[in-house]
């Protein structure tokens, strides 16, 4: 049986580590469909919108997506299209994992986290105004069911994964209410889950603990813009965005995505990273079950950034996106 997967191209670099993504896990034996469909700046200057009726209607149908990195024309009144397709789909975890890798030299070793974001309330819902000239407020918004949800999530996905501590970050002292709700309803979740370790702190001492030694954490849970910044952070222990993969899951629809940018200063050059692309697809792999063809490109992933000799410029090394892919088809 192949399973029929939305393959969102993207912009900038995203076409190049897309194809090369898709050709390594065909070279894998991956029993995969592609429908490809266009958002970000591409569909603006195809159709007018970032995100296009058609890009929803195949990930309702498909359940399962594939996005390279996606860009939103500044200036001209549109919302994010990450955003956008987030909320529209209720995808609200944001998965993101953190893990030390071979090949990759950086202050810290042995690192492997997993940061989880809540990824559809907070300062993202997008309500705010000018209630007089210089004067905007913009709203947090935190309910106790988005809490829970996302709470409900997490414990499962560790009780599965076998990892054994989660901390939940907030900053009440500041907002008690909005960030009070998010604690509330990962502690009230919690009590379901008594052999999982579990604890809370506050983001700004979280920030500081991450920068001193990031191994005794494990699971972090976060609202949507601390998520966001700390993701970003954690990623930066193992080498940066262009080595750790992502996606956004919510019940029904899955769409595992790059978590760097578009990159337009080297968009066309050959020059691009396709591993965290190629990551977030084995992620993928994962998630409609075909473990054993993510293991073998896990295993060749792991292969060539240990060798050392076929890693692109932003790792240290000689080759571009081709001798890359190149690389890891023959290791495969």
């Amino acid at each position: 049986m192949r399973t029929r997967v939305t393959l969102i191209p993207g912009d900038g670099i995203g076409p190049e580590v897309t194809a090369a993504t898709t050709a390594v896990l065909e070279a894998a034996g991956a029993p995969l469909e592609w429908e490809t469909v266009q958002a970000g700046a591409a569909a603006v200057d195809a159709v007018g919108v970032p995100v296009p009726d058609a890009v929803f209607a195949s990930l309702r149908k498909n359940r399962v997506g594939l996005k390279g990195p996606l860009s939103t024309p500044k200036g001209r009144g549109w919302r994010s299209a990450n955003v956008t397709i987030r909320q529209e789909l209720e995808l609200y975890v944001g998965l993101r994992p953190v893990k030390s890798l071979p090949g990759i030299v950086t202050p810290y070793s042995g690192v492997d986290l997993v940061v989880l974001r809540e990824n559809t309330e907070d300062l993202y819902a997008g309500i705010e105004h000018e209630i007089k000239p210089g004067t905007v407020i913009s709203l947090k918004v935190s309910t106790r069911a988005a809490g829970e949800r996302i709470a409900k999530w997490a414990f499962e996905f560790m009780r599965y994964q076998g990892r054994r501590r989660i901390t939940c970050c907030h900053k009440t002292p500041v907002s008690p209410l909005a960030d009070g709700a998010f604690l509330d309803s990962f502690e009230a979740i919690g009590h379901d889950y008594p052999f999982i370790r579990q604890d809370d702190r506050l983001i700004d001492n979280l920030a500081m603990d991450l920068a001193k030694d990031p191994n005794p954490y494990d699971v972090l849970l976060l609202q949507n813009l601390y998520g966001d910044i700390l993701s970003d952070l954690c990623a930066g222990l193992v080498g940066g965005l262009g080595v750790v993969p992502g996606a956004n899951i919510g019940d029904r629809i899955a769409v595992f995505e790059a978590v760097h940018g578009t990159a337009p200063d080297i968009a066309g050059q050959g020059k691009a990273n396709p591993l965290a692309v190629l990551m977030s697809g084995v992620m993928m792999l994962e998630y409609i079950g075909e473990h054993r063809v993510a293991e073998r490109v896990n295993r060749a992933i792991w292969d060539v950034l240990e060798e050392g000799r076929h890693l692109t410029g932003d790792l240290g090394g000689p080759e571009g996106t081709a001798g890359f892919t190149a690389a890891l088809i023959d290791k495969l």
